[in-house]
């Protein structure tokens, strides 16, 4: 007896909160026949089937919705810095914004409250939206720099500015800090062994990017076996111990 009427009750709370629900759906129409006029102080004219017809004006439905404007409370990686104000779509601010507290709704107040004071200018640790997501990118990167086997070289920074282009990446040369020691070659003892360079963005982050040497040769018969996902595979370091990092990627 006790089961069915718990059973009951929740199944009543189940119907009042279902009931209270509220539908976002609105759909604005025009009469597609306009009704008759009728005279001041007498009885209106009855309305006939036309005058009941209707045409579609807009379904809110599936119109797309407005941005909203935002003012971050904090620095965001890909979005902005603190103080910064954006209009973003809807779905975005409330998800990744509003909801976590990194953002609060554009008025007088929020802007006048999160805006950037002189000192923060300064001391700014970032210089744009995406440096840290570069800098990420670049640090989880194994980046192959592709040597001639045959002829004499000494690696240099654009050596690894081809390397890095052929990546995906677009770096200028007096971003790249080699290494101290100079790497000469062909040498085979080399071969798949890590060195570290510094990237440069925007001169104010850094960036450690590991590479690998790999030797070349435009004599097929010459050519090293070829490796395949050679980033997943353990390395030695061309110098000294090698450095902890992250989980790597091509």
């Amino acid at each position: 007896m006790l089961t069915a009427i718990t059973y009951q009750l929740v199944k009543s709370v189940n119907n009042s909160l279902r009931l209270q629900q509220q539908v976002r759906t609105k759909f604005i129409l025009k009469r597609k026949y306009e009704p008759p006029l009728h005279k001041i102080n007498q009885k209106p004219r009855l309305m006939r089937g036309r005058h009941h017809i209707y045409e579609l004006v807009e379904d809110t439905g599936v119109t797309k919705p407005k941005n909203i404007d935002v003012v971050l409370k904090t620095f965001v990686e890909g979005v902005g810095d603190k103080g910064d104000v954006l209009s973003l779509k809807p779905t975005f601010a409330y998800n990744k914004l509003l909801l976590p507290g990194l953002a609060a709704y554009k008025t007088e107040e929020s802007i006048a409250k999160y805006a950037k004071k002189i000192e923060e200018k300064v001391e700014a640790k970032h210089s744009s939206p995406y440096a840290q997501r570069t800098v990420n990118m670049l640090e989880r990167l194994v980046l192959a720099v592709v040597m001639n086997k045959d002829h004499p070289w000494i690696i240099k920074p654009w050596h690894v500015r081809a390397s890095l282009r052929k990546a995906g990446y677009i770096c200028k040369e007096e971003c790249i800090t080699l290494p101290k020691e100079s790497i000469e070659g062909p040498d085979l003892t080399k071969e798949n062994k890590e060195f570290y360079c510094t990237i440069t963005i925007n001169n104010v982050e850094t960036a450690r990017l590991k590479c690998r040497i790999h030797h070349w040769s435009t004599d097929p018969s010459e050519r090293l076996p070829y490796v395949t996902e050679h980033w997943k595979i353990p390395a030695e370091p061309l110098f000294g111990i090698a450095e902890p990092t992250e989980n790597a990627q091509p």
